[in-house]
């Protein structure tokens, strides 16, 4: 048991409701349908999980071979403010790049099988969701593609963790699709994606110093990184209040409204972190929860969390609603 906890930690889990709740949520819209399979449901849950899991490892992997991963202690040494390495465990010797790879692809092959059974019950769909997936997956970091290194990566995320993760855990569940799913999950996907792109802004000036091309690297401009922070944010909120006006989603889903307070708290910190990046922030109530922050404190990486954690707290309380309101609408 506890080489599966070491390889489950340094999968970084602290990710995973990216993909839960997206997961769940598609669950619970699906369970309003004719033909919903709760086993079904949650098995591809499950399977999410173990891909997600799986993914987040192959992007350690790849990343390892293109250029290590100690690179941002190399960055902090010049004075330039970065995060600690991701996967200290290669650099510490405490595991090797080959067993790192034999847990990726065990990781992989639990989520395969996952989709094999879902597969004899719901047949081809599934079989083309989950390897268009995989393909994706891999080439997040991996090569040919290598998409994250490319400017491609956030689209990539959102694509991935919002509309194709939803409308699969969807068709798994109950065996069809609504527009009902297929709407949502483009806020829910901008929100995923805006999580990484909160990260790949802070990270700007590393990324650039070692050649990864995020969308942030991309763009090379902090005012045109701010303007999309921007558009990316709040367009979730303008699909949302757009498809109620247009009657295609129920007056229920304007709750959604109650979230828009931690989007414009993120919106103002990504401001400040561009204009003035050593200001510090203690997190408040309505941020929700921030996890061990003295020990974050600690290690000096509080200017990161607090952004990249209000991040993932919007998604969740964001998913969190919507459930509510995929029973009462």
């Amino acid at each position: 048991m506890n080489i599966v906890r070491f390889w489950y930690n340094n999968a970084r889990p602290t990710a995973l409701p990216q993909s839960i709740l997206p997961a769940v949520l598609a669950l619970c819209m699906a369970s309003q349908n004719e033909g919903f399979s709760f086993l079904l449901g949650i098995i591809a849950v499950f399977g999410v999980m173990a891909g997600h899991l799986s993914m987040n490892l192959f992007d350690d992997y790849f990343d390892y071979k293109v250029q290590k991963t100690d690179f941002r202690d190399r960055m902090q040494h010049k004075g330039m403010r970065a995060r600690i390495a991701k996967c200290s465990y290669l650099n510490s010797s405490q595991a090797t790049l080959k067993q790192l790879l034999i847990a990726c692809v065990i990781f992989g092959f639990i989520s395969v099988v996952v989709g094999f059974v879902i597969y004899l019950y719901r047949g081809n769909v599934v079989l083309l969701l989950a390897a268009l997936t995989a393909i994706l997956g891999v080439s997040y970091s991996g090569a040919p593609l290598r998409l994250s290194y490319r400017g491609f990566g956030e689209a990539l995320i959102g694509l991935m963790f919002g509309p194709m993760l939803m409308i699969g855990v969807f068709y798994a569940a109950c065996g069809s699709l609504n527009w009902s799913v297929i709407f949502v999950s483009i806020p829910v996907g901008l929100l995923v994606a805006n999580i990484v792109y909160t990260h790949a802004i802070m990270d700007y000036e590393p990324d650039k110093e070692v050649g990864k091309m995020t969308f942030a690297v991309l763009l090379g401009n902090k005012k045109r990184m701010l303007f999309c922070s921007f558009m990316i944010l709040f367009g979730a909120f303008f699909l949302i209040v757009g498809g109620v006006v247009a009657g295609y989603l129920s007056i229920y889903y304007m709750f959604l409204l109650l979230t828009a307070p931690m989007a414009i708290g993120l919106f103002y910190l990504m401001i400040e972190f561009v204009n003035h990046p050593d200001r510090s922030f203690t997190p408040q109530f309505w941020m929700g929860p921030m996890g061990n922050w003295k020990g974050i404190q600690a290690i000096g990486i509080d200017w990161f969390m607090i952004r990249w954690l209000l991040a993932r707290n919007l998604l969740s309380f964001f998913c969190l609603i919507l459930m509510i309101v995929s029973f009462i609408s």
